[in-house]
């Protein structure tokens, strides 16, 4: 019996190695934000999607440097603006896989604005923020997602900033797609990642990365193995939530909040919250995204997953109606219509 080999004539599967660059990479030693790059290039050959079709936009910041160690077309952008700069790219050839690294700083204070309306446009960007709660790349003041009381160079005596939570940020602008990993949870981080390349919106995943430069071990009360049981919440939709040593702790919905409570200790499995991402409402997720130790466990992975029309989407069916309507436009005819007048000297 003859075989025929089908993959004769067909260019052979992309890898991590493809992805990378000749740029070294320069972050400090130790940075959390060598695990993303590792996560993002170990991802983008599994999503089916040649090369050429990859945009990565960076606004100004560490993280900004994303684009020349991706070997892909990207952006370095001005600060705060790469929402505004990826929106453009993503409505002008929608067909491009459009993704804006940014961090807690460069989104969140110059950049919020932008970030904002991007969520809220529903446009088909993926945004990643990687948020250390610092400014790293101008030396350690404190960012929008700083705790109240951080001593930093800016506020030597301590910040009187209430800070912005993003996860709660990104729902209340409703955007369609919100997440959370951490850059040492490599299989979880991969795994979110794939969920939002595959989602047809904006899909928003904050990222906690140690910056052990400048705010080293912010988040150990939840990321250290010794505690992780305990302190980490998986959110799998639609199913119970539960964490802890073999799952024996839980959230029980109680009108308006979430209360931790022990299975088989004043509490059943049946009275357990199942998780919804897809629900319409998000009510149980803005309470899951105000959770956080020491108080409660830290949720991670997907809040919200929903679907809703694309603005890109959108504005092209709108050009091909009107266009079918009225024709293509004449942008000589246009300039040259209304009221003119002539100034003479």
């Amino acid at each position: 019996m003859s075989t025929v080999d089908r993959s004769a004539g067909l260019p052979a599967p992309l890898t991590k190695k493809d992805y990378q660059t000749d740029q070294e990479v320069r972050w400090c030693p130790g940075c959390g934000d060598y695990a993303i790059l590792n996560a993002v290039q170990s991802v983008f050959p599994q999503l089916g999607i040649p090369r050429e079709k990859f945009v990565i936009v960076s606004g100004i910041g560490c993280a900004s440097r994303f684009p020349y160690y991706m070997n892909t077309f990207g952006f370095h952008s001005i600060h705060g603006r790469a929402p505004a700069v990826a929106t453009g790219v993503k409505i002008a050839n929608p067909e491009l896989d459009v993704w804006v690294v940014s961090g807690d700083g460069d989104a969140l204070s110059i950049g919020g604005n932008h970030l904002i309306h991007a969520m809220r446009r529903n446009i088909g960007l993926k945004i990643l923020l990687f948020n250390n709660r610092i400014y790293g790349l101008t030396k350690g003041q404190y960012s929008p997602t700083s705790e109240v009381g951080k001593k930093t160079k800016s506020t030597p005596f301590g910040s009187l900033d209430r800070p912005l939570n993003p996860i709660s940020l990104a729902l209340g602008a409703e955007c369609t797609f919100v997440a959370r990993s951490v850059d040492v949870y490599q299989s979880h981080l991969m795994e979110t990642l794939k969920q939002a390349a595959e989602h047809p919106g904006t899909a928003f995943v904050e990222i906690y990365q140690n910056c052990n430069i400048f705010n080293d071990k912010a988040f150990q009360n939840f990321t250290e193995r010794s505690v992780r049981a305990e302190m980490n919440l998986e959110l799998v939709h639609g199913q119970p939530i539960r964490f802890g040593e073999g799952g024996k702790k839980g959230l029980r919905w109680e009108t308006d909040h979430f209360e931790v409570v022990e299975v088989g200790n004043g509490a059943e499995e049946k009275d357990l919250h199942v998780h919804d991402a897809a629900s319409p409402h998000p009510i149980a997720a803005f309470a899951l995204s105000r959770l956080e130790p020491p108080n409660a466990p830290m949720p991670i992975g997907v809040f919200r997953n929903i679907n809703l029309p694309a603005m890109e989407t959108r504005v092209w069916d709108q050009i091909h109606d009107v266009q079918e309507k009225r024709g293509v436009g004449d942008l000589k005819a246009l300039l040259q219509a209304g009221d003119t007048w002539e100034v003479k000297g």
